[in-house]
């Protein structure tokens, strides 16, 4: 194939032999003549619910939910029961995406038991079988704990995926954020560790952020969808509006924003966290916290940020694909060099799609979120992962191919 110089490219402007390679996917190339072929993403904060709570979602109904929208790698938090933090533990895990995963599952591991804080898990011996290690959903509050899991990582070449947040402080304060994570990267300073920082939402987060960095600091951090497009001036009494950490001011959205075009913002993750509709029904104040956000991600942010052009698709995919990939391990590499693997993995996309987001329509058994009615652009038509087709939308719904059948 010739060279493809970005990281999208429009089917129609494929030659006639690569049009035929595209075609031999499952690809209808004459209907799809107009839509990009982009590289599949990759999120690195997902909640599949499985094993331990799958009325709230499964391996299954999660990893469809990816490919609707796009994402052909996911990376699984450990917030689960039995929690994998012991390599006991992590094998229900492991059995269940080997079973019913439709798309690529990478389980984190968690760093201390039962994700409580007061006993370090056995990172030694799930190290092998994990992505990194995080307590997500939870702040690790002792600071010779965290200390004692980043010499350990640093040991074990894993990274440390931190969700800050200090309990002592008001969930929406900006100090619960931003002071632990504050405290976690003096022990960056202490033990060279490999940090990342899970959904950053306030200014004081991206000025630490920016700073350790600028020092030279092994430091990555994400931000999510809802972060980048909503301001607490805008949040209705409805449990879609109740995630951890909360949504901030209008100046943290513009902070945040900017922080994502000068790279301090290295990635964006959806942190995908479905609950039940009875859990999310009673008021802001009262339902559960998290939000689903896979089939959403980019119709929001090719509406809101490029196609305004605050920063441009190559921004976005760098943002979905490349950097989540090469900081996490996985192989990244051009559109043309995938396009020409035996078994390639990409997704299709009808850009000029526009429409109005439907929950009900959601592949994931979650409901809730904050774009419900949002006028969004941007369809994911076909994924392909390995060379099998996975998923493809038509008839006004999408179609899920099990290829372990």
């Amino acid at each position: 194939m010739r060279r493809v110089v970005t990281d999208f490219v429009k089917i129609k402007d494929l030659n006639e032999t690569e049009r035929g390679r595209i075609s031999s996917f499952g690809i209808d190339v004459s209907i799809f003549s107009d839509y990009y072929i982009l590289p599949g993403f990759a999120d690195v904060h997902v909640h599949l619910r499985e094993p331990g709570f799958l009325y709230k979602e499964t391996v299954a109904t999660g990893t469809a939910s990816a490919a609707a929208g796009g994402f052909t790698d996911i990376m699984s938090m450990p917030n689960l029961s039995p929690c994998p933090d012991s390599i006991e533990n992590l094998q229900v895990q492991i059995d269940a995406i080997e079973k019913d995963a439709l798309v690529n599952v990478y389980p984190y591991g968690a760093i201390t038991v039962g994700e409580m804080g007061e006993e370090m898990a056995d990172l030694e011996g799930i190290a092998d079988k994990v992505i990194a290690f995080t307590d997500d959903g939870k702040g690790v509050a002792s600071e010779n704990m965290m200390l004692d899991a980043m010499q350990r990582a640093k040991a074990l070449g894993k990274l440390i995926v931190a969700h800050c947040e200090d309990e002592s402080y008001p969930k929406d304060a900006p100090e619960a954020e931003w002071k632990q994570l504050e405290r976690d990267l003096e022990l960056v300073r202490k033990t060279g560790c490999s940090y990342h920082v899970c959904h950053i939402s306030t200014k004081e987060s991206v000025d630490l952020v920016r700073a350790a960095k600028a020092e030279g600091l092994d430091v990555t951090c994400e931000t999510a969808p809802h972060y980048l497009t909503i301001s607490n001036d805008e949040i209705e009494d409805h449990g879609r509006f109740k995630m951890n950490p909360p949504i901030k001011t209008a100046e943290d959205k513009a902070v945040l924003i900017d922080a994502l075009k000068d790279g301090t913002i290295d990635m964006i993750a959806t942190d995908h966290a479905p609950h039940s509709e009875e859990e999310k029904s009673k008021g802001f104040a009262g339902s559960a916290f998290g939000i689903i956000g896979m089939e959403t991600a980019f119709p929001v942010m090719y509406k809101k940020l490029v196609d305004t052009g605050i920063i441009s698709l190559e921004k976005l995919v760098e943002t979905l694909y490349k950097n989540p990939r090469e900081r996490f391990g996985l192989t990244a590499c051009s559109l043309e060099e995938e396009l020409m693997k035996e078994k390639p993995t990409f997704a299709v996309w009808d850009l000029d799609k526009e429409y109005v987001i439907d929950p009900e329509k959601f592949l994931s058994k979650g409901r809730s979120t904050p774009f419900d009615g949002w006028e969004v652009k941007g369809r994911c038509v076909a994924t392909v992962i390995d060379g099998n087709l996975i998923q493809e939308y038509k008839d006004e719904r999408h179609h899920i191919h099990d290829i372990k059948q």
